[in-house]
């Protein structure tokens, strides 16, 4: 366990609180004497929302409540969490029952996401918020990063617009240039029928992408 916690960054007050979020509930059925994190999760949970919630409000202060949204719920889905309990190698310290082990539960994703969120509790309920929000906040960093580096614009824009009903967003493929192996396109977006955003790119996904957010940046976003 002192390993474990070198590798977290948090060295725990009360050990106990570490032991219960590593075991699951099919090792307390071999072992009632031990407690499974099951409540731990719950609690987890929680408190991951909020930390979650609390930078993307904080960090983001431009995007609509539905980008807010998607943004949390990206960080906190279980594909996101198993890889972050991937990260820290959770799975080696995880307390199994003999059938998960037989069926390598240590790396079943629902598992390992589950035991993160168990994980949060065990150093919220030792250290309180500021330690959680000490381990959480450099993951959902990256997975900030990673949004940014693949935004779907196109989705930011419509959402946007939809606030607004009886407004249309169209985009038309201006021109096409290049071989086949370098091709260059380039789009425009236009809401009801006026230009808002021109792109160009590789693809005309890429194009469309840029010239929604060219749109969005002419009307005051930022990323």
């Amino acid at each position: 366990m002192t390993e474990f916690e070198k590798t977290i960054g948090y060295a725990f007050k009360k050990p106990g609180f570490l032991t219960q979020a590593l075991t699951h509930s099919s090792y307390t059925n071999e072992r009632p004497d031990f407690k499974s994190n099951e409540r731990f999760e719950f609690l987890g949970d929680s408190v991951l929302g909020m930390i979650t919630a609390e930078y993307f409000f904080k960090s983001r202060r431009s995007c609509p409540e539905g980008e807010l949204t998607r943004l949390r719920a990206t960080a906190v889905c279980e594909k996101s969490l198993s890889l972050f309990a991937k990260e820290i190698g959770l799975g080696r310290y995880l307390l199994l029952g003999k059938g998960e082990i037989n069926t390598n539960g240590s790396e079943r994703p629902s598992i390992l996401a589950d035991a993160f969120e168990a994980l949060i509790a065990a150093i919220y309920l030792d250290g309180g918020m500021g330690a959680a929000k000490k381990f959480v906040l450099p993951f959902i960093e990256g997975v900030a990063a990673e949004h940014d580096a693949f935004s779907d614009y196109k989705t930011i824009l419509q959402e946007v617009i939809q606030q607004n009903p009886g407004e249309a967003l169209e985009y038309m493929l201006i021109s096409a240039s290049g071989p086949d192996h370098d091709k260059s396109f380039e789009f425009e977006v236009r809401l009801n029928s006026n230009v808002i955003g021109h792109g160009k790119g590789s693809s005309k996904k890429r194009a469309e992408q840029q010239a929604a957010k060219e749109a969005l940046l002419l009307m005051g976003y930022t990323f």
